[in-house]
């Protein structure tokens, strides 16, 4: 039987090469990482385009990407500005990721292989070698996707990589509001954490990563000592 072919407007459109806009969407996202850009900091597409040596339609659409990740702000009278974080995103994105990550412990300690843990162990060990504030939290990032990657559930990765860079700028804001006991405390807590897993001990696992992720939101909200 021959098979229809789209007509209208449910043709397919053709493609169009996007790779100069990804490429400063990583720049921008970079540097956004890196610290030069905090939360709330303008970004002007006209000094954007001067400081990449690119035309302001690639700035603009890589805007548009870094928006959608929830890195940035746009709204039309006020220009673009690096996201700042209120109090309803912080409950919002604690909560989700705590399901998330509950999940995650749950599929690593199930299916997880030895090189799988392996891996996480790692991403633990090399915290310990790290003094720079931004680089730990990249650390702490690669860390949690070695744990996704860790429970070979695809659709649990995919739901990860879609709040992970919003993860990244609250690890950001929480380091901005103070770096005290960060990065003496944060290794020793990955390692503790990569050894629950790889004792495949749900019960001890699950209540370590939810005190690790309630020690950054009482920073951020401010309803502890940040040490």
């Amino acid at each position: 039987m021959e098979k229809s072919q789209p007509t209208g407007d449910r043709a397919v459109a053709p493609a169009r090469r996007r790779g100069l806009a990804d490429e400063v969407a990583d720049r921008i996202r970079e540097a956004i990482f890196s610290g030069a850009y905090a939360p709330g900091a303008p970004l002007r597409e006209v000094e954007l385009s001067g400081t990449l040596q690119v035309s302001r339609g690639p700035v603009r659409e890589a805007l548009r990407v870094l928006e959608r990740e929830g890195l940035v702000h746009c709204a039309w009278h006020r220009g673009t500005v690096v996201t700042t974080l209120s109090a309803e995103d912080v409950a919002e994105l604690d909560s989700l990721r705590g399901a998330l990550e509950d999940l995650a412990v749950q599929q690593v300690i199930a299916h997880a292989s030895e090189e799988d843990l392996a891996t996480i162990e790692k991403a633990a060990g090399v915290m310990d070698r790290t003094t720079d504030s931004h680089a730990m939290v990249r650390l702490d990032i690669a860390f949690h996707d070695a744990v996704f990657a860790a429970t070979g559930h695809q659709r649990l990765v995919a739901a990860w990589e879609t709040i992970r860079c919003q993860v990244h700028l609250f690890l950001l804001t929480r380091i901005g509001l103070s770096t005290e006991g960060y990065l003496d405390c944060i290794p020793q807590e990955h390692q503790a954490l990569a050894a629950a897993l790889r004792a495949r001990d749900a019960q001890a696992a699950l209540p370590l990563f939810a005190v690790h992720r309630r020690h950054a939101v009482d920073v951020v909200t401010g309803t502890s000592n940040p040490a």
